[in-house]
């Protein structure tokens, strides 16, 4: 069969995988987002669907006005004797933590928190023990991949922390798993930055504290020497079998708008890439070392790939899919099945804050957004947000004369009106149209009359910087009472 990456659309970053029970298990980062740490279900690697979220309750993450691109880090998770175990970190507070649940589609704990520093934490166990590294500096100063055991109980160390690798050269090493093949133990790791440098590397060890030995033709995996290769950023993976066997290795990477154009701004994305292990005890990875846009396999059967293209409140959970940003104040939202209403507060989407927003995240670069919004003072609309300071926003809004629909564009600190239209009453289909390079806002009527257009390469992170991606949100502002209906995002082919 044919694979397509990514298998996992829009901004999902930092994926780590595990299989229980006959399937495979898949969390994300979710930064300033909330809920947090999305789950999703597979029974092949290729397609998958969101099953909840771990941190549903604020009690499990503090959102309160951290920075964005800041919160919640890289997760791992992992199952070990009937337990399911998800540890990030949170980098605002620098903790690192976990939570655990024995029902994956229920809820998770409260958080046990480890006292060793570093982010993007890992679980490893055998025989009953718990090994718990991250990256950091270990009880003797010494920078890298750290480790210590933990009783997983409590938290509580049962050994010093100690750095077992400092990866092959590259800057910033992150993201460490360990595995147990064949008797050896492998640590792979994230090397480069999570940019276009970004590669995958690993080392084996015949004891789980080392010493690890660097694969010779470290990275394994990477796309930086790709120029004019759409998919960028590769790195961060974790390892998985198969059912049959067979190896592959999820991680994360993103797409370009354009092969020659470097500016992506759906955010990392989730990519599988098959695994290869030798007889010489090394493994291989990807297609020639690289993770393409597609590439055939026989490893997964005929297998049919879905690929979702139409959104609406109807066929969305609001539980699952829509994000808020940071913990909500929940009284401001009524969600219904076809409908949103939200309370606008002071609160601004120019504020590092949680304003009343709701948003699931742009999944591919051509689309067509249309929403019906009615408001009563104030303002409301649908935002594609990248983060406080780059937004393009369509809204109506209420003025000294009535009402008027617009389009902003919010790109660092210039904030500029593109279009304005007077509307004869308080109610508007508003519609964003989609590519590679373009938004384009309509006020749909009688006829489409246009507020505007804007670059897409403004709310990249090469021009807005961070890790997160574009969500296609509605919002309210200006203690108005605002209500959206027969919302629409239709992704188009090509």
């Amino acid at each position: 069969m044919k694979v397509k990456n990514p298998i996992i659309k829009g901004f999902y970053p930092d994926p780590s995988c595990c299989a229980a029970n006959g399937k495979y298990y898949l969390v994300c980062s979710t930064m300033q987002f909330f809920p947090g740490v999305p789950i999703f279900e597979s029974e092949d690697l290729v397609n998958w669907k969101q099953i909840g979220n771990c941190f549903t309750r604020d009690s499990q993450v503090n959102l309160n006005r951290v920075a964005s691109s800041s919160g919640v880090f890289a997760p791992t998770i992992r199952y070990y004797d009937g337990i399911f175990y998800m540890t990030t970190t949170n980098n605002e507070t620098g903790q690192n933590y976990y939570v655990s649940t024995s029902d994956i589609y229920g809820e998770w704990s409260e958080p046990i928190y480890v006292d060793q520093d570093g982010i993007d934490p890992s679980f490893y166990f055998e025989d009953g023990r718990a090994y718990f590294m991250s990256n950091g500096s270990d009880d003797d100063g010494v920078h890298g991949v750290v480790q210590c055991e933990i009783d997983i109980k409590t938290g509580k160390k049962l050994s010093k922390s100690k750095t077992i690798w400092q990866g092959s050269g590259g800057r910033y090493l992150e993201g460490p798993h360990l595995y147990k093949i064949n008797g050896r133990y492998y640590l792979v790791a994230a090397e480069g930055g999570t940019e276009y440098g970004h590669m995958v590397t690993y080392s084996v060890s015949d004891s789980i504290f080392g010493e690890y030995k660097g694969y010779p033709e470290n990275p394994v995996l990477t796309n930086r020497n790709l120029g004019g290769y759409q998919v960028q950023g590769v790195g961060h993976g974790d390892l998985v079998q198969d059912k049959n066997g067979n190896w592959w290795m999820v991680h994360l990477g993103f797409r370009q708008i354009d092969r020659w154009l470097t500016y992506h701004h759906l955010g990392r994305e989730t990519f599988l890439t098959p695994v290869n292990f030798h007889e010489d005890g090394w493994f291989t990875a990807g297609i020639n070392g690289t993770t393409p846009l597609e590439f055939e396999t026989d490893r997964l059967g005929e297998i049919v790939q879905e690929d979702k293209k139409l959104y609406t409140f109807e066929n969305t959970d609001f539980n699952m899919e829509w994000c808020y940003l940071r913990n909500p104040k929940r009284e401001n939202y009524s969600l219904g099945k076809d409908n949103v209403t939200l309370l606008g507060t002071d609160v601004t989407l120019d504020d590092v804050d949680s304003p009343t927003f709701i948003g699931i995240r742009q999944k591919d670069f051509k689309a067509e957004i249309t929403c019906d919004v009615e408001i009563n003072i104030g303002e409301g609309g649908i935002t594609l947000y990248m983060d406080e300071n780059q937004h393009y926003d369509v809204a109506i809004r209420k003025t000294d004369n009535g009402y008027e629909s617009i389009s902003r564009l919010k790109i660092g600190e210039a904030v500029c009106i593109k279009g304005a239209i007077p509307l004869s009453r308080n109610s508007a289909k508003l519609k964003i149209v989609c590519d590679n390079f373009s938004y384009k806002f309509f006020l749909v009527g009688a006829e489409e009359k246009g507020l505007g257009w804007a670059q897409t390469k403004y709310l990249s992170t090469e021009v807005a910087g961070g890790f997160t991606g574009v969500f296609i949100a509605l919002y309210a502002t200006g203690n108005n009472k605002a209500r959206f209906t027969d919302f629409e995002v239709k992704y188009l082919e090509g």
